[in-house]
């Protein structure tokens, strides 16, 4: 579930990237975020919904997820290819203006992307854009690997920049104002797309006993909630 970041490497190197790293294993994601979007993370998204997937990679989960308005924003040409027909993509840096007015998300949902910024002052200028475009008790999703429990396998990857932990990222969303609604140290497994590959069915499981995320769980998993009293 790694994903390059849009202003980090330029857009052919990312292209040479998201081909090295993913492919052979597109279809095996897209089983995963099939699971992971119906059964976890679409009680945060409703049909009515405006959703943008910040640092969308190939799309997995914003193809999946059933919503009013899509967008997926990235710096990979290739994405556009890859997406449905219903996601309007956004080929961008994301700590520049987003394309949106004040108060138009429902949700910005992000998946290990945060840790490809470069610069701490990128990562914050991308959160505060994101609150600025959500609406009043609209709610930004972050998932990523938690350097806590990570340590050393977290740098294999080349474009690992920003190493960060559930505490962190819900302090840095606070202090853009939001409301922290979850804030869990252990989610997901580090990596379910490369390497080892479980069946379908057990993710479906692991989904459904979060006693297991404290031993398996290498991501994090923050929701930040802009509330009434911020916008």
């Amino acid at each position: 579930m790694n994903k390059l970041r849009p202003g980090s490497e330029l857009p052919e190197d990312l292209q040479k990237l998201y081909l090295t790293r993913f492919t052979g294993h597109e279809a095996y994601r897209n089983r995963i975020w099939q699971v992971l979007t119906s059964e976890f993370f679409s009680r945060w998204v409703h049909s009515s919904s405006t959703i943008l997937d910040l640092g969308c990679g190939y799309g997995e989960f914003i193809n999946n997820v059933s919503a009013g308005k899509k967008y997926a924003m990235d710096l990979n040409p290739s994405t556009k290819e890859r997406l449905n027909d219903d996601v309007e993509f956004l080929e961008q840096d994301c700590s520049l203006p987003w394309p949106f007015p004040d108060h138009s998300l429902n949700v910005v949902f992000t998946s290990n992307f945060f840790e490809h910024l470069p610069t701490k002052h990128v990562l914050q200028a991308t959160i505060a854009e994101a609150f600025r475009c959500l609406k009043p008790n609209g709610r930004l999703i972050a998932l990523g690997p938690n350097i806590k429990y990570l340590t050393g396998t977290y740098w294999d990857f080349f474009d690992h920049y920003l190493p960060l932990t559930e505490l962190s990222v819900a302090e840095l969303m606070s202090l853009n104002g939001f409301g922290i609604e979850q804030s869990i140290g252990r989610f997901l497994p580090y990596t379910m797309s490369l390497g080892y590959q479980p069946a379908v069915w057990k993710v479906r499981l692991f989904l459904k006993c979060p006693f297991v995320w404290r031993f398996l769980g290498r991501q994090f998993l923050v929701i930040g909630k802009k509330t009434e009293a911020a916008a």
